[in-house]
């Protein structure tokens, strides 16, 4: 009975947790109607294009959780832009890599077009004002402090 009753909490916490990580998948649909660069006007925005395949986004999604939990609470918001044509891989990607910032979906590459994204991870930092001050191509953990620093430097700007 022990074992049947284990299997089942187990069972359920899997199932809730996919049901969560679908819900957050589905609620932010496409990029092209969800993604508006003006509703973060006065908000340090980091936006990030990611694929489930792309090895350097299983090292930069817990840096990026850790800044959002930093430094939401001074402006900044990260916004993950999937470029997955196949949701169940992003959802799978989410299970294991799950976020605390807003992801929505560019699965025909339209937003990615709009920023001439040319490889994953592809992040740009964008001012108060929409104006992008920086772009960083892949990411690597030694940067991460250089990262960082811009974070900072940007949202002390007023």
């Amino acid at each position: 009975m022990n074992r049947i009753s284990d299997s089942f909490v187990t069972f359920t916490r899997r199932f809730l947790l996919v049901l969560l990580v679908s819900t957050v998948i589905s609620t932010n649909t496409t990029a092209e109607t969800t993604f508006d660069l003006q509703q973060y006007r006065g908000k340090v925005l980091l936006l990030d294009f990611w694929a489930s395949w792309c090895v350097p986004c299983r090292r930069s999604f817990p840096w990026m959780n850790e800044m959002q939990d930093k430094y939401g609470g001074q402006g900044l918001v990260i916004v993950g832009v999937n470029m997955d044509a196949d949701a169940a891989e992003a959802r799978a990607f989410l299970e294991e890599f799950p976020v605390e910032f807003r992801i929505i979906e560019d699965a025909k590459g339209e937003l990615a077009k709009e920023f001439d994204v040319i490889a994953m991870p592809s992040s740009y930092v964008i001012d108060r004002n929409g104006g992008v001050v920086a772009r960083h191509l892949g990411f690597k953990v030694k940067r991460q402090d250089e990262y960082e620093s811009l974070i900072q430097a940007v949202l002390a700007e007023k």
